[in-house]
């Protein structure tokens, strides 16, 4: 008789859906997941205020992915080209300690990671939406985009979501590979998110 153990919960089930099998069998090895951050985190929109200041918008539905991963077990890294301090008050909110600011080689980044946490390559995940994130798609193990990134960043991907970045682009990926993991399900019958909730 067969494990209730392999039946897929039904959430996951649904996820996965409309993902390539060769991409679940990629995304269940997985265990570092690296994520640019204009265009991906955020919708790429800079605002600045009069005295200079720049704003970004996240989305909660996204942070709420970002955490569960963690707990998961899958190490999240965030690696922009860009510095500022709106960016490390989101990842301390979300308890990410793998924060790359002003990264301009980020398929150097990439190799730093994996020799730090003893991770090989393929084992890794880039989401990126423009040309300074091809090096690190190319090397990553999984390369993933977002539908509103250039035509010639979503073809070079495996994987593009179907949610645009800053729009719960992060949180369909985070799903996913959750899913391909058998590790979705654990949160529709679990107290693991306890206490204050910071999305």
């Amino acid at each position: 008789m067969k494990s209730t153990l392999s039946i897929p919960h039904p959430a996951e089930s649904l996820v996965l859906s409309k993902v390539p099998a060769h991409i679940r069998e990629i995304a269940a090895t997985i265990k570092l997941v690296a994520f640019d951050v204009d265009g991906v985190l955020t919708d790429g929109s800079l605002w600045y205020g009069e005295s200079g200041e720049v704003f970004k918008r996240f989305h909660a539905l996204d942070g709420h992915g970002l955490k569960m991963l963690q707990q998961s077990g899958v190490i999240v890294a965030l690696v922009t080209g860009r510095e500022g301090p709106v960016v490390p008050r989101r990842a301390a909110e979300l308890g990410i300690g793998e924060l790359y600011q002003n990264i301009r080689d980020k398929s150097q980044m990439l190799d730093e990671l994996a020799g730090r946490h003893g991770i090989g390559l393929e084992q890794m995940a880039f989401m990126g939406d423009d040309i300074i994130d091809l090096p690190a798609m190319h090397k990553s193990g999984l390369s993933i985009s977002v539908p509103n990134a250039p035509s010639y960043i979503t073809q070079a991907a495996q994987w593009v979501t179907s949610l645009s970045g800053g729009s719960g682009a992060v949180r369909e990926c985070c799903d996913m590979i959750l899913a391909s993991q058998g590790a979705l399900s654990q949160y529709f019958h679990s107290t693991r998110l306890t206490g204050p909730v910071i999305q």
